[in-house]
Protein backbone atom coordinates (compact mmCIF):
# COMPACT_ATOMS: atom_id res chain seq x y z
CA UNK A 1 0.00 0.00 0.00
CA UNK A 2 1.01 3.73 -0.83
CA UNK A 3 0.75 6.85 0.50
CA UNK A 4 -0.78 7.36 3.82
CA UNK A 5 -0.83 5.23 6.25
CA UNK A 6 -4.62 4.28 7.30
CA UNK A 7 -5.65 2.62 10.95
CA UNK A 8 -7.24 -1.16 9.90
CA UNK A 9 -10.26 0.53 11.51
CA UNK A 10 -11.55 2.82 8.47
CA UNK A 11 -11.55 -0.52 6.26
CA UNK A 12 -14.15 -1.94 8.48
CA UNK A 13 -17.79 -2.02 7.46
CA UNK A 14 -20.00 0.51 9.45
CA UNK A 15 -22.99 -0.21 7.74
CA UNK A 16 -22.60 -3.81 7.83
CA UNK A 17 -21.51 -4.04 11.81
CA UNK A 18 -24.56 -1.69 12.40
CA UNK A 19 -26.86 -4.57 10.73
CA UNK A 20 -24.82 -6.90 12.69
CA UNK A 21 -25.71 -4.94 15.79
CA UNK A 22 -29.54 -5.01 15.10
CA UNK A 23 -29.33 -9.07 14.36
CA UNK A 24 -27.90 -9.54 17.61
CA UNK A 25 -30.61 -7.30 19.47
CA UNK A 26 -33.43 -8.99 17.47
CA UNK A 27 -32.01 -12.63 17.99
CA UNK A 28 -29.82 -12.46 21.10
CA UNK A 29 -30.47 -9.67 23.51
CA UNK A 30 -29.01 -6.03 24.39
CA UNK A 31 -26.57 -5.12 21.55
CA UNK A 32 -24.60 -1.87 21.49
CA UNK A 33 -22.42 -0.08 18.78
CA UNK A 34 -20.01 1.98 19.75
CA UNK A 35 -16.55 3.49 17.65
CA UNK A 36 -17.24 0.65 15.33
CA UNK A 37 -17.25 -1.79 18.35
CA UNK A 38 -20.15 -4.10 18.58
CA UNK A 39 -20.98 -5.33 22.46
CA UNK A 40 -23.09 -8.30 23.05
CA UNK A 41 -24.32 -8.51 26.89
CA UNK A 42 -26.15 -11.88 27.83
CA UNK A 43 -27.18 -13.62 30.90
CA UNK A 44 -24.05 -16.12 32.57
CA UNK A 45 -26.14 -19.28 32.32
CA UNK A 46 -26.52 -18.42 28.75
CA UNK A 47 -22.88 -17.29 27.50
CA UNK A 48 -22.18 -21.26 26.45
CA UNK A 49 -25.58 -21.53 24.12
CA UNK A 50 -24.97 -18.16 23.04
CA UNK A 51 -21.20 -18.48 21.74
CA UNK A 52 -22.31 -22.00 20.16
CA UNK A 53 -25.11 -19.74 18.10
CA UNK A 54 -23.08 -17.19 17.45
CA UNK A 55 -20.54 -19.90 15.95
CA UNK A 56 -22.72 -21.43 13.91
CA UNK A 57 -25.47 -18.58 12.82
CA UNK A 58 -24.54 -18.14 9.26
CA UNK A 59 -25.28 -14.49 9.83
CA UNK A 60 -22.72 -14.05 12.41
CA UNK A 61 -20.31 -17.03 11.62
CA UNK A 62 -18.05 -16.37 14.94
CA UNK A 63 -15.41 -19.36 14.41
CA UNK A 64 -12.91 -17.92 16.08
CA UNK A 65 -12.37 -17.06 19.93
CA UNK A 66 -9.70 -14.44 20.55
CA UNK A 67 -9.63 -13.92 24.16
CA UNK A 68 -11.13 -14.36 27.61
CA UNK A 69 -10.36 -11.66 30.54
CA UNK A 70 -12.91 -9.98 33.01
CA UNK A 71 -13.43 -6.67 34.89
CA UNK A 72 -13.12 -6.73 38.55
CA UNK A 73 -15.94 -3.85 39.77
CA UNK A 74 -15.32 -4.11 43.16
CA UNK A 75 -16.73 -1.12 45.21
CA UNK A 76 -19.29 0.21 42.60
CA UNK A 77 -21.19 -2.95 41.99
CA UNK A 78 -23.10 -5.44 44.61
CA UNK A 79 -21.15 -8.65 45.49
CA UNK A 80 -23.37 -10.57 43.14
CA UNK A 81 -22.77 -8.31 40.15
CA UNK A 82 -19.00 -7.72 40.64
CA UNK A 83 -17.81 -9.09 37.25
CA UNK A 84 -17.64 -8.86 33.98
CA UNK A 85 -16.77 -11.94 31.85
CA UNK A 86 -15.61 -10.51 28.70
CA UNK A 87 -15.29 -12.53 25.40
CA UNK A 88 -13.47 -11.17 22.13
CA UNK A 89 -14.95 -12.98 19.11
CA UNK A 90 -13.41 -12.99 15.63
CA UNK A 91 -15.62 -13.93 12.38
CA UNK A 92 -12.96 -14.31 9.32
CA UNK A 93 -16.18 -15.11 6.85
CA UNK A 94 -17.23 -11.06 7.15
CA UNK A 95 -14.19 -9.77 8.97
CA UNK A 96 -16.21 -8.41 12.06
CA UNK A 97 -15.18 -8.85 15.71
CA UNK A 98 -17.44 -8.67 18.56
CA UNK A 99 -18.00 -8.65 22.09
CA UNK A 100 -19.63 -10.62 24.78
CA UNK A 101 -20.10 -9.56 28.25
CA UNK A 102 -21.92 -11.54 31.00
CA UNK A 103 -21.97 -10.66 34.66
CA UNK A 104 -21.28 -12.70 37.64
CA UNK A 105 -21.20 -12.62 41.06
CA UNK A 106 -18.31 -13.09 43.49
CA UNK A 107 -18.18 -17.42 43.77
CA UNK A 108 -20.47 -17.65 40.60
CA UNK A 109 -19.92 -20.49 38.25
CA UNK A 110 -19.87 -19.52 34.61
CA UNK A 111 -20.61 -22.41 32.06
CA UNK A 112 -17.12 -23.16 30.29
CA UNK A 113 -16.99 -22.95 26.36
CA UNK A 114 -14.07 -25.35 25.57
CA UNK A 115 -17.32 -27.28 23.85
CA UNK A 116 -17.26 -24.66 21.81
CA UNK A 117 -14.42 -23.08 21.44
CA UNK A 118 -11.37 -25.56 22.13
CA UNK A 119 -8.98 -22.52 22.61
CA UNK A 120 -11.04 -21.27 25.62
CA UNK A 121 -9.47 -24.04 27.41
CA UNK A 122 -6.42 -22.00 28.46
CA UNK A 123 -8.41 -18.33 28.56
CA UNK A 124 -10.43 -19.96 31.48
CA UNK A 125 -7.84 -21.21 33.34
CA UNK A 126 -5.98 -17.33 32.79
CA UNK A 127 -9.08 -15.91 34.27
CA UNK A 128 -9.40 -18.56 36.97
CA UNK A 129 -5.92 -17.56 38.28
CA UNK A 130 -5.99 -14.21 37.80
CA UNK A 131 -9.80 -13.92 38.87
CA UNK A 132 -10.80 -16.06 40.74
CA UNK A 133 -14.18 -16.92 38.41
CA UNK A 134 -14.80 -20.79 38.53
CA UNK A 135 -15.76 -22.25 35.11
CA UNK A 136 -18.13 -25.26 35.68
CA UNK A 137 -17.40 -27.99 33.37
CA UNK A 138 -14.12 -27.41 32.98
CA UNK A 139 -11.95 -30.20 31.89
CA UNK A 140 -8.36 -29.31 33.92
CA UNK A 141 -9.49 -26.09 35.78
CA UNK A 142 -5.84 -25.05 37.07
CA UNK A 143 -3.84 -21.80 37.74
CA UNK A 144 -1.81 -21.21 34.63
CA UNK A 145 0.22 -18.19 35.07
CA UNK A 146 1.25 -18.04 38.70
CA UNK A 147 3.11 -20.37 40.80
CA UNK A 148 2.40 -23.42 42.45
CA UNK A 149 1.26 -22.96 45.84
CA UNK A 150 -0.46 -19.41 45.30
CA UNK A 151 -2.23 -17.34 47.24
CA UNK A 152 -4.97 -15.47 46.12
CA UNK A 153 -6.00 -14.40 42.61
CA UNK A 154 -3.59 -11.15 41.24
CA UNK A 155 -6.18 -8.99 39.36
CA UNK A 156 -8.88 -8.78 41.90
CA UNK A 157 -8.88 -4.98 43.32
CA UNK A 158 -8.85 -6.50 46.78
CA UNK A 159 -5.55 -8.26 46.34
CA UNK A 160 -2.27 -6.37 47.68
CA UNK A 161 -0.40 -4.60 44.96
CA UNK A 162 2.94 -5.99 46.48
CA UNK A 163 1.38 -9.31 47.01
CA UNK A 164 1.12 -11.65 50.52
CA UNK A 165 4.36 -13.60 49.45
CA UNK A 166 7.81 -13.29 47.84
CA UNK A 167 10.00 -15.92 46.34
CA UNK A 168 13.47 -16.71 47.17
CA UNK A 169 16.13 -19.10 46.67
CA UNK A 170 16.79 -21.46 50.09
CA UNK A 171 20.65 -22.37 50.20
CA UNK A 172 20.09 -24.63 52.82
CA UNK A 173 17.10 -26.55 51.30
CA UNK A 174 18.43 -26.04 48.18
CA UNK A 175 15.27 -24.88 46.56
CA UNK A 176 12.77 -22.08 46.04
CA UNK A 177 10.63 -21.16 48.69
CA UNK A 178 8.17 -18.30 50.17
CA UNK A 179 8.48 -15.98 52.56
CA UNK A 180 6.12 -13.32 54.16
CA UNK A 181 6.35 -10.35 51.45
CA UNK A 182 8.75 -7.83 53.02
CA UNK A 183 9.70 -4.63 51.44
CA UNK A 184 11.42 -1.76 53.58
CA UNK A 185 9.45 1.45 53.86
CA UNK A 186 12.57 3.56 53.17
CA UNK A 187 12.68 1.70 49.73
CA UNK A 188 9.13 2.91 48.64
CA UNK A 189 7.16 6.12 48.40
CA UNK A 190 3.38 5.12 49.64
CA UNK A 191 1.21 7.29 50.81
CA UNK A 192 -1.13 4.94 52.37
CA UNK A 193 -4.23 6.37 50.49
CA UNK A 194 -5.61 3.15 49.33
CA UNK A 195 -4.22 -0.05 47.56
CA UNK A 196 -4.76 2.05 44.20
CA UNK A 197 -4.13 5.30 44.89
CA UNK A 198 -0.97 4.75 46.34
CA UNK A 199 1.31 6.24 44.42
CA UNK A 200 -0.84 9.75 44.26
CA UNK A 201 0.95 12.90 44.21
CA UNK A 202 4.60 11.05 43.44
CA UNK A 203 4.43 11.93 39.91
CA UNK A 204 7.55 14.15 39.89
CA UNK A 205 9.98 11.53 42.09
CA UNK A 206 11.84 10.97 39.30
CA UNK A 207 12.85 14.69 39.11
CA UNK A 208 12.60 15.25 42.69
CA UNK A 209 15.03 12.23 43.68
CA UNK A 210 17.73 12.35 41.90
CA UNK A 211 19.09 8.81 42.60
CA UNK A 212 21.89 8.88 40.02
CA UNK A 213 24.95 11.30 39.55
CA UNK A 214 25.41 12.93 36.55
CA UNK A 215 28.77 11.78 36.57
CA UNK A 216 28.08 8.19 36.04
CA UNK A 217 26.74 8.52 33.02
CA UNK A 218 29.83 10.60 31.40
Amino acid sequence: MTGTTRHIDVMLDEKALAALCAHLKTNYGPATMAVREVTLTVPADKIATTLLALRDDPACQFGMIIDITAVDWLGTRPASERFDVVYHLLSTSFNQRLRVKCVAGEGQQIPTAVNVYAAANWYEREVWDMFGIPFAGHPDLRRLLTDYGFEGHPLRKDFPLEGHVEVYYDAEQQRVAYKPVDLPQGFRHFDKLSPWGGMTGNAGLAETDKPFSPEEFK
